[in-house]
């Protein structure tokens, strides 16, 4: 099958890499003649790279880069069995670009959107042949990483998700199955891990590096959340959080924070402008966590709770499978385990009671506890039924 990627940014080419590295034929289209140049240039170098690394051999880097076709004319992609969009997160440009492809590829080209925000049903609805219609959303770098959220639309015909899960997991993906909702899987559960962090800074716990200290060595998470917000960029990150706040119409669960907007507004983004969280510049000092483990256990716990109470609720509302669920944020954001197996261990009473307190506490809506949790609580259920069942 011929592949169609359309956009040749840091994504698009990613996706087509990992088409070409599983054999295909693939159209990379982009109206932007310099884009196109330029996106030759950056995969040349990734793949020598590689190839330097001992990651693939010469030959193998030639054959991937000489399977895409690096193109400016919409209408190459006219033999193409599946095409993949990785644009601007805009849903009128997006619509625009897929009312286009309609007339230049066959009934039977299934047509898919990578992106991570926007609802796949709407896209879907400017479509001719809406059932043809899919979200196959890639995490960044494509190449990378394995994970991979197929989320079908309400039109989508159930031969078309199969279809498309199918091709994506011969790639050497990881695929989950998600419902189309705001923030899928992933955007969707890891939103506390931001914003509860940042609400504990702000309640004067503790600052960004003993929050970040207390993730990564008690927590076990790769990345703290203020190192991560940092180098996603702070920009990026408000931007998602303030849309998945707007697309669940206002629920205090997902409220941005004004820490991060104040960030973004002076341009304190990250590491891209040098500083954001922390300090990147060439003689600033790297702060010292304060290495309470008493309070580092609290910051964790509070946290993950959150997590899993989000992970939860997914389930509760059918989002997608306890599977997918846990195995999206292991793969997707390299949480150290699944939330709902992490609820099982620590046991589903604790969960309740400490999220009761908080609410008790706060008397915020953001800390409401799931009606799945708080059932299984009450009927001594778990997640899974042991240790060995597998995720």
């Amino acid at each position: 099958m011929q592949i169609g990627v359309l956009g040749s940014g840091a994504m698009g080419t990613g996706i087509a890499q990992v088409a070409a590295q599983a054999g295909h034929d693939v159209i990379l289209f982009d109206k932007n003649p310099t884009a196109i140049e330029r996106a030759k240039q950056k995969l040349l170098k990734v793949l020598n790279r590689l190839v330097e690394k001992g990651k693939m051999t010469d030959a193998e880097a030639k054959g991937i880069f000489g399977r895409i076709y690096f193109v400016d004319n919409i209408y190459a992609y006219k033999d193409c069995g599946l095409i993949i969009e990785a644009i601007i997160e805009n849903l009128d440009i997006k619509k625009d670009v897929f009312d286009q492809l309609a007339d230049i590829v066959s009934k039977d080209c299934i047509l898919a959107s990578n992106t991570s925000s926007l609802s796949i049903t709407s896209i879907a609805g400017s479509v001719i042949h809406p059932e043809r219609f899919i979200g196959v959303h890639f995490f960044n770098p494509a190449p990378v990483m394995k994970l991979v959220e197929i989320i079908p639309a309400m039109q989508t015909a159930s031969s078309i998700t199969q279809q498309a899960r199918d091709l994506i997991d011969s790639w050497g993906k990881l695929t989950v199955l998600v419902k189309d909702t705001p923030g899928f899987i992933v955007n969707r559960l890891a939103r506390p891990f931001y914003g509860e962090a940042i609400r504990i800074y702000e309640e004067g716990f503790a600052d960004f590096a003993t929050i970040d200290w207390a993730m990564t060595e008690l927590g076990g998470f790769r990345m703290g959340p203020f190192t991560l917000m940092d180098f996603i960029g702070n920009d990026v990150n408000y931007a998602v959080t303030e849309s998945v706040w707007k697309s669940f119409y206002h629920d205090p669960r997902y409220k941005p924070s004004f820490t991060q907007k104040r960030l973004s507004e002076a341009g304190w983004l990250g590491r891209k402008t040098g500083k954001g969280y922390f300090d990147y510049s060439e003689n600033a000092g790297e702060p010292a966590p304060k290495k309470d483990k008493e309070l580092g256990e609290q910051i964790v716990w509070r946290i993950v709770v959150m997590l899993i109470n989000e992970a939860a609720d997914a389930l509760y509302l059918k989002i997608a499978s306890k599977e997918d669920l846990d195995l999206a944020m292991e793969k997707g954001v390299n949480y150290p385990k699944g939330l709902l197996r992490w609820a099982d261990e620590k046991g589903i009473v604790q969960c309740v009671e400490t999220l009761d307190r908080l609410f008790d506490e706060y008397h915020e809506e953001r800390y409401r506890c799931s009606p799945m949790l708080r059932n299984m609580a009450r009927e001594g259920k778990k997640f899974y039924l042991n240790a060995a069942e597998k995720v």
